[in-house]
């Protein structure tokens, strides 16, 4: 798959030794291996066993610690607040992306799809920071960075100027998720025209006048972008890169996003509808803010309620990563999932949602080595003692 090549591409960039850790109890598919030994090779794990031979491997002693896979986040867009923190304000792209990566580390993040949204907003959600971003990543990122960087566009749909370039993105594998979204609320709905200038306004330095101007004059390009939606949708097909839906909150939008062969839907507004997107074979992603929050700040289904109602697949950080990281502790908590279920919608499933089932998000042999080690009985990320990405500790704390 196109996705699994490009990680073996920026692995080529980590120096892989042997380790070993040991003594470490391991969460693995099967559930818990008390005090054993895991070892790791060209940065893949090897074996996990109570006996292992270690010579000629770095010994790491871990007596007293876990390990846990580490977190595949499929949309994370909180890197927004590193590169401009207010309104008109805009701080170096490396400087922001870096203090970034030590936040998505910081929270046990591996394996992270940078959303970075490719919108018809003026400055940051503009074609050109998407641009600036994806350059970055694909460039002197892959040195700077030590998470797992992959790109993930949300296209929204009535952004329609520079079509081609996106589609030679696309077609030059330089995305490696894609997402459809429209957020430009329709003229009569005047709640969701109220909301979304004021979102606007905490992004972009325009007048009311300004923004209303330009909210009026994208309703005429709705039928020529969902022309070049069909257009991006087909093409992500033919280059095996995962589409998703966003928002999906009514059947119609539903059954389009099943015509689309949608492989994630995002946020879809209640169990109903979310039934309907997984029925057609869509994996359910939701956002772990709205589990800590006990809801969704649209008023929409809450994680708990997709929980109970057996449609949820999957957590993203979405715009708050620690979120991501303490989710599975809180399901755990109030006795909604066995802890060790619960990390799996961090891990194993987002990770096989994208198509990366084989590679990401367990620790078994043959797996990339990506993990935590972390102090038992402590439900926030301050549990954390160390961050491995391909056998290679990148972040430790004391």
């Amino acid at each position: 798959m196109a996705l699994q090549q490009d990680l073996r591409e920026y692995s080529k960039l980590k120096k892989n030794t042997k380790v070993a850790i040991e003594g470490v109890d391991v969460l693995t598919p099967k559930g818990w291996e008390k005090d054993t030994n895991v070892l790791i090779e060209d940065g893949r794990f090897l074996s996990i066993k109570k006996t292992a031979n270690k010579d000629g491997y770095q010994r790491i002693k871990a007596k007293g610690l876990q390990m846990f896979p580490g977190i595949v986040d499929l949309h994370g867009d909180a890197f927004e607040r590193m590169i401009c923190p207010r309104p008109g304000v805009n701080i170096p792209l490396a400087m922001a992306m870096i203090e970034n990566d030590r936040n998505l580390l910081a929270a046990g993040i591996t394996t992270y799809f940078c959303a970075i949204t490719d919108s018809y907003e003026p400055g940051l959600r503009s074609r050109e920071t998407a641009r600036d971003l994806i350059n970055f990543i694909w460039g002197e990122g892959q040195h700077l960075l030590s998470c797992n960087h992959l790109i993930h566009i949300r296209h929204e749909l009535t952004n329609i100027r520079g079509h081609e370039e996106l589609c030679g993105w696309l077609q030059k594998r330089r995305i490696h998720f894609l997402s459809i979204n429209d957020h430009l609320p329709p003229l009569e709905d005047r709640y969701k025209w109220r909301r979304h200038i004021s979102n606007l306004r905490r992004r972009v330095i325009l007048s009311n006048q300004q923004i209303i101007d330009m909210l009026t004059q994208l309703q005429e390009y709705r039928q020529e972008g969902s022309l070049q939606v069909e257009q991006l949708v087909e093409l992500a097909h033919i280059y095996n890169i995962p589409v998703a839906s966003h928002d999906d909150d009514s059947e119609e939008k539903v059954a389009l996003s099943h015509r689309r062969r949608m492989a994630i839907a995002e946020f879809p507004a209640n169990v109903d509808l979310a039934a309907q997107e997984r029925k057609y074979g869509a994996s359910v992603l939701m956002g772990a803010p709205n589990l800590l929050q006990g809801g969704s700040h649209m008023g929409w289904m809450s994680v708990e309620e997709a929980l109970k109602n057996d449609v949820l697949d999957c957590l993203c950080s979405d715009y708050h990563y620690p979120s991501l990281f303490y989710a599975p502790f809180k399901l755990h908590s109030e006795g909604l999932m066995p802890l060790e279920k619960a990390w799996e919608l961090v891990s194993s499933r987002p990770a096989a949602a994208i198509g990366l089932g084989n590679k990401k998000g367990k620790i078994a042999p043959g797996f990339d080595a990506d993990f935590l080690l972390m102090r038992p009985e402590n439900a926030l990320p301050s549990s954390i003692t160390s961050v491995y990405i391909k056998g290679k500790e990148v972040a430790k704390y004391s």
